[in-house]
């Protein structure tokens, strides 16, 4: 997959098939869309192109910004389209000077002048444009105008739910992890690299690796202890993970983000592991020792293990 920060950089490929599109996520209902693509591709002797944007334009219109939570990272959201098949992706940074580009001129001058599209795929609800006021039938009086075709995919349902970016974000935001893992189509996933923790833990036998994110703006999910695989050097590890504020250990007053990797006792300060939450088995709880407290992840250990055992 080739990737261009710079959409100068870019020289048209033939028949190209493309899509525009934040993707947060790349849930269920994006991969329909890269699906299309794909086949199109086939069909066609095309390659794909998807244009996406950095930084959110949310971020820099300020819309909500403070409460603005991501699914994805950029580099996470690259490595999934990489994964579905995609053969270049084109990012454009978003500036509030672009923001004010209208519609039919962000059309005319970056698509159809810089990629030349034979075929343009989007998702069933898409907008786009200065104020958002693009849509499918402006898309296809300029397919028309432009000469090129614009087809729609349609909503995506999971049991009778259409995935959308906002819905697996509240389903994060209540620790429904398992419903969220069904919309992306993939377990939810934080990246981070291991740092220093207080080592409670390790004295009662259960070290964990305490990470740090790089991205202000991923959603974390809702505290509680979850069933996980870990992902270090390549290779995939069972664990137990904890999101919150470990009430148990006096005068701990930051979130932490940590997993007990089972089979696993490697110093691995200042390395990077990536944490994927299979299930939510409980909220956190403060006990009244420390005792109460491996009594408690004993028995969390062994409903972790025979969920993993089940998904695995």
């Amino acid at each position: 997959m080739k990737v261009y920060y710079n959409i100068n950089d870019f020289k048209p490929v033939k028949r190209a098939i493309v899509t525009i599109g934040t993707f947060d996520g790349v849930h269920l209902g994006h991969q329909a869309i890269f699906r299309k693509m794909t086949a199109d591709a086939r069909e066609t002797g095309g390659e794909t192109v998807v244009v996406t944007f950095f930084p959110h334009p949310r971020l820099v219109l300020n819309i909500d910004s403070s409460n603005l939570r991501f699914i994805t990272t950029q580099e996470k959201k690259l490595e999934i389209f990489e994964k579905t098949g995609i053969d270049n992706v084109i990012i454009i940074e978003f500036t509030r000077e672009f923001s004010r580009t209208s519609s039919e001129i962000f059309i005319k001058n970056y698509i159809v002048d810089k990629i030349k599209p034979a075929r343009l795929v989007i998702g069933y609800d898409h907008h786009f444009g200065k104020n958002r006021m693009g849509d499918f039938k402006l898309l296809y009086d300029l397919s028309l105008k432009y000469n090129f075709k614009v087809e729609r995919v349609a909503a995506q349902d999971v049991e009778n739910i259409a995935v959308s970016s906002t819905k697996i974000r509240k389903a994060l935001e209540t620790g429904d992890v398992r419903k969220a893992n069904r919309l992306l189509g993939y377990d939810y996933t934080i990246c981070g690299t291991v740092v220093h923790g207080n080592e409670i833990g390790r004295t009662i036998g259960f070290p964990t690796a305490n990470i740090a994110t790089s991205d202000a703006f991923k959603v974390i999910a809702v505290g509680g202890v979850y069933a996980c695989h870990v992902l270090h050097n390549g290779i995939s590890y069972q664990g137990m993970g904890n999101i919150g504020y470990r009430p148990t250990v006096a005068g701990n007053t930051s979130l932490t983000i940590e997993v007990n990797i089972f089979d696993f006792d490697a110093m691995i300060y200042g390395e990077e592991i990536c944490i994927s939450f299979v299930d939510k088995i409980r909220d956190e709880v403060k006990f009244a020792n420390l005792d109460e407290l491996k009594h408690q992840l004993l028995r969390d250990r062994e409903k972790v293990l025979d969920l993993l055992s089940q998904k695995d």
